[in-house]
């Protein structure tokens, strides 16, 4: 598997060049690309536009089930349109089974119901920043220390009923173990106790790329606070919907849901 999505990075690098646009990162399903263009008037992905940094800097990803086939295309500072086809691989995911999780939370009471949409919807509105940060440019660090107890992908079954795939790489560790910013960014969303992932701390990197950090027994900082690559913002705990304590670590482009674990190189945040 390492090797095959590998080489979808160096797919990307070397697929374009003679269309003077520079990308880095997975075309894979979960892989986030950036890129690079010069004197670019406007650029996109299939639909979407996506935000361009003065620099020539854009950024886009796809989801855990993302089609193969899509279309770049950019209009030069002639006004000359230009596309460049992309094609990423598919990925097999894990089945985890889980036993012991509380009934309440794997079939909620209604009475819980409208708590779960208002967080739902306050989740949602804090991913849906689209600011000038660029910090989706830096390399992503570990967030913790710990064993990798969940991947990104898998499908998990809870007391032997299917739930939705699993969006995040889980780090298990003891509660209180510290949680660090493995990019730097702003504080978008910091609530202590919601209903399936309770403590929950999300940043906000730039032109749509969000993180989120969930089952936390504590937020070190709050809406509004810049951090720096390597901070402490949180820590480990077991809140919400959790059979232990562990980091929930996700990554977001948009409401495209990405693979943290193809973005993390093996180093703490606050060893770099």
């Amino acid at each position: 598997m390492l090797k095959s999505l590998l080489s979808t990075l160096v797919v990307a690098l070397v697929s374009v060049n003679s269309f003077a646009v520079e990308l880095k990162g997975h075309l894979t399903q979960g892989g986030l690309v950036t890129g690079k263009l010069s004197d670019a008037q406007s650029v996109s992905l299939n639909d979407t536009q996506l935000k361009l940094s003065e620099n020539g800097d854009f950024v886009f990803g796809f989801g855990r089930d993302a089609k193969a086939n899509h279309t770049l295309s950019w209009v030069d500072a002639n006004g000359k349109k230009h596309t460049q086809e992309l094609v990423i691989t598919k990925r097999d995911y894990n089945i985890d089974k889980i036993t012991g999780v509380a009934k309440k939370y794997v079939s909620p009471p209604k009475s819980v119901s409208e708590r779960i949409s208002r967080e739902a919807v306050a989740v949602r509105k804090a991913r849906a920043v689209n600011s000038d940060l660029t910090f989706f440019l830096d390399p992503v660090l570990k967030p913790a220390q710990g064993r990798i107890s969940g991947v990104y992908g898998s499908q998990r079954y809870f007391n032997g009923e299917p739930r939705l795939p699993h969006f995040g790489l889980d780090i298990a560790n003891k509660t209180g173990s510290p949680v660090y910013a493995p990019i730097g960014g702003t504080v978008v969303f910091a609530e202590p106790d919601l209903y399936y992932s309770g403590g929950t701390l999300i940043l906000d990197h730039g032109h749509g790329i969000t993180s989120t950090y969930i089952h936390l027994s504590k937020l070190d900082v709050n809406v509004g606070d810049k951090v720096k690559q390597g901070n402490k913002v949180a820590e480990i705990g077991a809140t919400g919907r959790v059979t232990g304590p562990h980091l929930d670590w996700r990554f977001n482009w948009k409401g495209e849901r990405l693979d943290p674990g193809l973005l993390m190189q093996d180093t703490l945040a606050n060893k770099k």
